[in-house]
């Protein structure tokens, strides 16, 4: 029998402030380590994206954000770097508010939580999340990336 491809949904917290996106950059995790990324993971079995997000959220920069308060401002669908059968679904939200202050709330997995300027994104930022920033920021809503 056909083994059947596999989609790996993930979100992504996508935060903005003065002209300025919050990245962290991954350390000690065995993937991408040294690149930026967001606040962001894997969606758990009967866990909403919504959900994810906002568990993420606090698990990893220490604010609250209420699933009400997210909107969806990107959806990207892109190939695996580790597996033919292995596609991705991303979504990535928006949030204009949240509670508490960002702090690094993982320092064993991130060694810098930053505001960037989104004329300066890092160079070593991860390729399809610099991509997913372009987007949001040109009202792109949807996406394919690896192909």
């Amino acid at each position: 029998m056909e083994k059947r491809h596999q989609n790996i949904p993930a979100t992504y917290l996508v935060l903005f402030k003065d002209n300025k996106t919050l990245l962290l950059r991954r350390f000690n995790t065995g993937y991408e380590d040294g690149n930026y990324s967001m606040v962001a993971g894997h969606v758990d079995p009967g866990e909403t994206f919504k959900h994810c997000i906002a568990r993420e959220a606090e698990e990893e920069a220490g604010i609250r954000v209420k699933e009400e308060d997210l909107d969806l401002a990107h959806v990207m669908h892109r190939k695996s770097d580790f597996s033919e059968i292995e596609e991705r679904v991303d979504l990535f939200f928006t949030a204009k508010n949240w509670e508490g202050e960002i702090t690094n709330k993982e320092p064993h997995k991130c060694d810098d939580l930053s505001w960037f300027d989104l004329e300066a994104i890092p160079e070593n930022t991860i390729a399809h999340v610099k991509k997913a920033i372009e987007h949001i920021k040109n009202n792109v809503y949807y996406s394919e990336h690896g192909w």
